[in-house]
């Protein structure tokens, strides 16, 4: 079953364009502009996102788009680290003391997670970071009764430069890996390979994600980005109230079913009686509200209610047994707590714990084994009957899904390929082409373009000829943008307002719903 889910999948991903929302507003256009401009480095853009989000997956991206000029092949990354995923949540289990079975059951409840199976298809990152985390707890696990060869080291250090390289919030999980492996290897009293090896590693990731980390301090005063874009992420209470409340909301959001969020509203007045505000900015992403409806299968937040309730009820039973899962169990419940202290609930937080799945499933396996080999029945029978239901829920995902599905209204094979890409807003995708058929027939070589935070820049690349496209708007204190004079066309994704605020009258600007497009005067 997993295998032909995977199948749907590969043929989702090669049929289908890159569509996903924040693909087109910050993923995909840094691809574009490094590709123009023949290099990472930064450059002027209203859309800091580009530039502060680490940008490992993308790295990958960028070199899919010089081999191959286009995007065809751009889905195929997280489908990759999907079904890699799979094969490390199998190879942990083994690695835990669980036999054939349970390493099965353990590939079987990752792949079939809704919100993997819809991210397989996606040019999101949070698969990729999951497989870079996964690669580090298997790693840490292959050392816990040898002496580390230096090669594993290395090996080690670059899945965490990886990490780092790709999405920091994986570091609340490989982080307490890491020091179990140093904390091992003092136990076994091999001492300069515990301070060696922390060298090395400490040294690969600098070196993977220190070039990187310095062009983000340099422009922002901070290797993290700058403020507005940290603090909407990151929680700024840490008292156990606060946290408490921030963990209840992630974890009905994670659980929730097509019930709805029935849970939410106790949440809430426990929330008041504990003197939370549960939809302060402090611990909730800004201009978000708790609860949403996240049960439907979309890419950017689906619940996984069968898989997530099976994760932590083996976290649970593992980390109080006597078992060599016990510790692993233990350090899974950290990076749970890690994540819940330092990262804000967010209405697509699902998506964000992907790397939390992976880590979790092979302690669900670990328990649920035993119990399709149970001697009463009854329990056996339950057991398959949760597990199929489980799969059923990511076979659906990925049929029924958005953006991208395989039956129904806008199924891959039924909708065009320029349709497909706006079929979040198929009302932007009419006044997207509108302004480049008007563009490119006037001859421009040099575009300029003007848009809002949450802008889909990406269209532009891809309906506009050539590739000298350029910001005439910038965040960034030491890169200004360039004039407009420097452009021979203008497209602007905003307010007509906020265009004419940049357009010079006499170039005539016209609209047609939230697009301008201007042509400079001869």
């Amino acid at each position: 079953m997993l295998g032909g889910l995977f199948l749907a999948d590969l043929v989702i991903a090669l049929v289908a364009p890159p569509n996903n929302f924040d693909s087109q507003t910050y993923h995909l256009p840094k691809v574009e502009h490094w590709a123009a401009q023949g290099g990472v480095g930064f450059y002027p853009t209203v859309i800091d996102r580009q530039l502060a989000m680490a940008p490992g997956a993308e790295y990958i991206l960028l070199h899919l788009r010089l081999l191959t000029g286009g995007d065809s092949l751009y889905n195929l990354v997280q489908l990759a680290a999907g079904v890699f995923g799979a094969l490390i949540a199998s190879r942990i289990t083994a690695q835990l003391g669980g036999a054939r079975r349970a390493q099965l059951v353990a590939a079987l409840i990752f792949g079939t997670t809704p919100i993997v199976a819809l991210e397989a298809t996606s040019t999101q990152t949070d698969l990729v970071v999951a497989l870079w985390v996964g690669a580090v707890a298997t790693l840490v696990l292959d050392e816990r009764e040898r002496r580390t060869p230096w090669p594993a080291i290395a090996l080690l250090g670059a899945a965490a430069g990886l990490t780092l390289l790709t999405k920091a919030t994986g570091l609340l999980a490989a982080g307490p890996l890491l020091v179990w492996w140093f904390a091992t290897r003092l136990r076994r009293r091999e001492w300069v390979r515990a301070v060696a090896g922390t060298g090395i590693v400490v040294a690969s990731v600098a070196l993977i994600a220190g070039p990187y980390l310095w062009r983000v301090e340099t422009t922002y005063s901070n290797p993290l980005g700058p403020d507005h874009l940290r603090d909407s992420i990151s929680m700024q209470r840490h008292d156990p109230a606060s946290v408490l409340i921030n963990a209840l909301r992630i974890g009905e959001t994670a659980l929730q079913t097509p019930a709805g969020p029935v849970g939410a509203g106790a949440i809430r007045s426990l929330a008041h009686a504990v003197g939370v505000d549960p939809d302060a900015r402090d611990i909730t992403y800004w201009g978000a509200t708790y609860p949403y409806k996240s049960w439907l299968p979309d890419e950017d937040r689906v619940s996984f209610p069968v898989q997530g309730a099976l994760i932590l009820a083996g976290a649970v039973v593992l980390a109080w047994r006597r078992s060599p899962a016990r510790v692993y169990a233990a350090l899974f419940w950290v990076a749970v707590l890690a994540y819940v202290v330092m990262v804000k609930w967010q209405p697509w937080g699902n998506r964000l714990i992907v790397f939390l799945i992976l880590l979790g499933t092979p302690l669900a396996a670990l328990w649920v084994e035993p119990l399709l080999v149970y001697r009463r029945r009854w329990v056996f029978r339950a057991t398959a009957a949760v597990l199929a239901i489980g799969a059923l829920a990511g076979t659906a995902a990925v049929a029924a899904g958005w953006p991208r599905r395989l039956v129904g209204s806008g199924s891959v094979f039924t909708t065009s390929t320029m349709d497909q890409r706006f079929i979040r807003r198929p009302e932007w995708g009419r006044d997207y082409r509108w302004a480049a058929d008007a563009v490119n027939a006037s001859g421009a070589e040099r575009v300029g373009i003007i848009q809002g935070y949450n802008s889909w820049e990406y269209p532009w690349w891809i309906l506009l000829k050539g590739d000298d496209l350029v910001s005439l708007q910038s965040l960034q204190p030491d890169i200004p943008a360039p004039p407009i004079a420097s452009v021979d066309a203008v497209v602007c994704v905003d307010p007509p307002i906020g265009c004419w605020f940049y357009i010079p009258q006499e170039w005539h600007p016209q609209t047609q719903g939230s697009v301008t497009y201007a042509i400079r005067p001869h």
